[in-house]
């Protein structure tokens, strides 16, 4: 009978193991899809260089040489709020690292109790009691206490590597936040560098303005000596006077531009409004550093946010295995040890009062597993979203090279033309004014070559600005600026 029933209950064990096997086969099975960058061109221009040397690498304090650009970056990187946010992403994903790698090892816990029962004497378990003969001298109280403490322990065997993956995905994701930040830098360096440039061209339009006012009111004042002596009308008096109020109105103007350029840095460096300490140099004489594109190849490296991707894809791959696993049969162990009695001294009294215990358990999704292949296709989709997400991320690196790259050839072009121009009208302000001194020239004449050498003027100073702006963003393009 013995031999028959232990048959019977490794039949049923059998049986059980067949059907969680069979159950771990039937994983369903998803597309995946793979990154695809055959077609990444050799090199950012239609010839074939080969030059690997990187404008990237270089440090952004020897990028930037401004001592007061690089005081400001210097301390937004240790102030600003959106960068110290990111850096608590970072600790977050630290954490779960931590978390992760604890779910594969035993969780080992200490426990104590202490419960009082009564029951019914004419019961099972009274009559039971009752009649139950511990040793000599020892009665049970009634009601019954009882006192137990120990350790009990679970653990599940990572056979699949679902627990490890998932680890491994954890810090695939602490790492690919690390170049959240490290974008997120580059991000802030360059927006800085920007907004300061940005602040020195309205300094320079300020001196503009300034000396435009200086030029108009002398011609104001001469054309009215000329009304005095009946050699110019009224009419050109007011048109005078009327030039001179619009341009002292975009003294204004250029104020309060100057105001917000300062405010857009003071938030960045994350302090409250203040005056903004710059350089006084003249913007229009500074030299932006050549730069060197290097290979497309390289931005796979150097650009933050195509490895930030790249991790982000790596992550994703690791939980469509730890997807996947759920489907197959995982093993548990549990165990614990410790001592129980109905009274206190009796505790650790052995091996009456000890007690302990092991099992082993095996469980897999048999029937209803539409939670688990939703979340699988979940995490398939995930991924194959991170692949199109990375390929995105490289193509947008590349061709924010390649614009910058034709934009910083044609700003310098655009450049010299305009100082060019700029030169013209300043020489033509001057003969103007000379040929309207000895009644050679009309008013008008005088008042449009004025007009047009101000505004050729501050086109010349924009234009130095977008230049500069576009070495900033070239910088960043190339991925530097982290380092």
């Amino acid at each position: 009978m013995i031999k028959k029933i232990n048959k019977t209950r490794f039949i049923h064990t059998a049986v059980v193991c067949v059907l969680l096997a069979f159950s771990a086969c039937k994983a369903p099975s998803l597309v995946e899809r793979e990154i695809d960058l055959k077609d990444l061109p050799q090199n950012f221009t239609n010839t074939s260089s080969t030059d690997t040397t990187n404008t990237a690498l270089i440090q952004w304090k020897e990028y930037f040489t401004d001592s007061y650009l690089t005081t400001l970056i210097d301390s937004a990187l240790v102030n600003n709020q959106e960068l110290n946010i990111m850096l608590q992403e970072i600790a977050i994903s630290q954490a779960e690292i931590k978390a992760k790698k604890g779910e594969y090892l035993p969780f080992v816990g200490f426990g104590a109790a202490a419960e009082t029962e009564k029951v019914g004497r004419y019961t099972s378990q009274g009559a039971n009691d009752a009649n139950t003969d511990i040793k000599e001298g020892v009665e049970f109280p009634e009601p019954l206490p009882n006192y137990q403490f120990g350790l009990h322990a679970t653990w599940e065997l990572d056979i699949w590597k679902k627990l490890r993956n998932a680890k491994k995905a954890a810090v695939f994701n602490y790492l690919s936040s690390v170049e959240g930040r490290n974008f997120m830098v580059t991000q802030l360096v360059g927006e800085i560098a920007e907004s300061y440039y940005e602040l020195l061209a309205l300094d320079n339009q300020l001196a503009i303005v300034n000396r435009n006012i200086e030029i108009q009111s002398n011609a104001y004042r001469i054309v009215r000596l000329q009304k005095e002596a009946a050699r110019a009308t009224g009419l050109a008096v007011s048109k005078f006077e009327a030039e001179v109020l619009h341009t002292k109105s975009l003294q204004f103007d250029i104020q309060q531009r100057i105001i917000e350029a300062e405010n857009r840095i003071n938030f960045l460096v994350g302090r409250f409004p203040q005056h903004v300490q710059r350089s006084t140099d003249d913007l229009l004489m500074m030299k932006p550093k050549a730069i060197r594109a290097g290979i497309p190849a390289q931005l796979l490296e150097n650009r933050t946010d195509v490895k930030q991707a790249e991790l982000a894809l790596e992550a994703a791959k690791l939980n469509v295995k730890v997807a996947k696993a759920r489907f197959y049969p995982s093993l548990g162990i549990s165990a614990g040890v410790g001592f129980e009695a109905f009274n206190p001294k009796y505790l650790l009294d052995t091996p009456e009062s000890l007690l302990y215990s092991i099992a082993g358990e095996l469980t897999a999704p048999l029937i209803n597993r539409n939670e688990i292949k939703a979340a699988y296709a979940s995490a398939n989709a995930k991924q194959i979203q991170a692949v199109y997400d990375y390929e995105r991320t490289v193509l947008n690196a590349y061709i924010e090279v390649a614009n910058q790259l034709s934009k910083v050839d044609n700003l310098e072009k655009s450049y010299e033309l305009k100082a060019q121009e700029v030169d013209a009208l300043n020489r033509s302000v001057n003969i103007s004014s000379q040929l309207f001194s000895s009644a050679r020239a009309d008013y008008m004449e005088v008042l449009m070559t004025q007009r047009d050498a101000l505004e050729s003027n501050f086109e010349l100073v924009e234009t130095k600005m977008a230049q500069m702006n576009a070495y900033v963003h070239m910088y960043q393009a190339l991925g530097g600026g982290w380092n």
